[in-house]
């Protein structure tokens, strides 16, 4: 996600440094299957790479409500937001995704989506 949408909207250095940084979350974090999708992970560090804060002070409302969005989209198009659980019931399940890569793909859409609501200052409905 950090690689297809964050070299995108953020820039190839910035998308090169955060590929670095979300290596942990790739299988559900460190591999484990038991945690946040990757690629729902990677689409909330796009996110924050846009709209994150810079300062511990500044106002975090903007990355929020967006984060928010996504995952709400996320959850509404996959049911879940569990690797193992999706990997069983939506990638692997009999009729199902068949790959990680394309449930990243569509992922990516509904982060594309989100961005551009970001984009366009209209209010996420989070």
């Amino acid at each position: 996600m950090v690689l297809a949408v964050g070299r995108h909207v953020l820039g190839e250095e910035a998308a090169g440094q955060g590929v670095r940084w979300a290596g942990g979350l790739a299988g559900g974090v460190g591999g484990s299957r038991q945690e946040l999708c990757g690629a729902l992970s990677g689409g909330v560090l796009v996110i924050g790479g846009i709209c994150g804060r810079d300062q511990a002070e500044a106002d975090l409302q903007r990355c929020r409500d967006g984060t928010a969005r996504f995952r709400d989209l996320f959850l509404g198009e996959f049911g879940t937001t569990r690797c193992e659980t999706l990997l069983d019931q939506v990638v692997h399940a009999d009729g199902g995704l068949g790959s990680c890569s394309l449930l990243t793909e569509q992922a990516a859409r509904l982060l594309m989506d989100v961005l551009a609501e970001l984009d366009a200052g209209a209010p996420t409905q989070a």
